[in-house]
């Protein structure tokens, strides 16, 4: 069975979005094993200057990359990245599994973004809309979509 990770900034602070994280991490039990990380964003002031950002995804970044571990794919969420429709991203967690990847790696940066080291380690670089999104949300939509990818696998009535 796949594993599936996902790598992100803070905990969800409101009710209904952990429930909706909830109902999609029950649903993938029965395709694979999901094991959030929440990380601890670096705090900036209201008005940032460019170099506390810079510092801030730094320190964020050494973060993630030491909850990376050795074999795992690694999908950097991000505005430059790749879009992918649905049954794309099915086909690349299935040749993810096909090649012996027993871990997909799913990275959700800060209101800031990521680091470009993290960048730089990611195997794909994922976007989602080149609509911006609050973080907590982007949470929600990813697990949908991987969902969605598995059940498109599974030939699951759920993708119409």
């Amino acid at each position: 069975m796949m594993n599936v990770k996902i790598i992100c900034p803070g905990k969800l602070k409101e009710q209904y979005l952990r429930d909706m994280c909830a109902e999609y991490v029950k649903r993938l039990g029965a395709y694979c094993k999901v094991n959030i990380i929440e990380l601890t964003p670096e705090r900036l002031p209201d008005v940032p200057s460019q170099n506390e950002i810079k510092t801030a995804l730094e320190k964020e970044g050494r973060q993630i990359l030491s909850k990376i571990e050795k074999g795992d794919r690694v999908v950097a969420l991000c505005i430059e990245g790749r879009m992918l429709s649905s049954e794309q991203l099915s086909e690349k967690l299935d040749g993810c599994a096909v090649e012996g990847g027993s871990c997909v790696c799913f990275i959700i940066g800060s209101s800031c973004g990521l680091s470009d080291e993290v960048k730089a380690k990611a195997d794909l670089r994922l976007s989602m809309s080149p609509m911006t999104f609050p973080h907590q949300l982007v949470r929600v939509m990813l697990l949908e979509q991987v969902y969605r990818a598995f059940s498109i696998s599974a030939g699951s009535k759920y993708h119409k």
